[in-house]
């Protein structure tokens, strides 16, 4: 049930996006970045390794990713995260649009995806707001994934 709360609150989050940088610090703010929050570096590595364990053991979505380079992906996932979280990397993938074009990815499946997230976070203890700023930083993605 809290799934598809959380899959319902990401899809809401999509009205939003143009918000999501208020959901970080102001310039000159002491308060921590989402970056900071998921615990730079390590914590983001942790966090995609948690995610990547958990997409291969769902049954919903782990034969999208048969044929993936999980090398690459993991490297890239690490990339986008910091990037998006507002860490000091660069992104140095393939656009979300590219990567997913022809792929045929339905709703259901995103979601699933999303839930495999959230319980990546939730199996490392990631606050809920920082959960919820992380997905609010990936909601616009959502356009580029999901088959229209």
């Amino acid at each position: 049930m809290k799934y598809c709360l959380a899959a319902a609150l990401l899809s809401s989050l999509l009205g939003v996006a143009g918000c999501a940088n208020t959901l970080s610090s102001s310039p000159g703010s002491s308060a921590a970045t989402l970056y900071d929050d998921l615990g730079q570096g390590p914590g983001i590595a942790a966090l995609v390794d948690q995610f990547l364990w958990r997409l291969a053991d769902d049954e919903r979505v782990n034969q999208r990713f048969a044929e993936t380079n999980i090398t690459r992906f993991r490297e890239k996932l690490n990339e986008q995260f910091c990037v998006l979280s507002g860490g000091p990397c660069i992104y140095t993938g393939d656009s979300m649009r590219e990567v997913h074009a022809g792929h045929d990815i339905r709703e259901a499946q995103f979601n699933a995806v999303v839930e495999d997230l959230i319980e990546a976070m939730e199996s490392l203890d990631i606050a809920t707001g920082t959960q919820n700023r992380l997905l609010a930083v990936l909601a616009p993605l959502h356009g580029d994934i999901v088959a229209r």
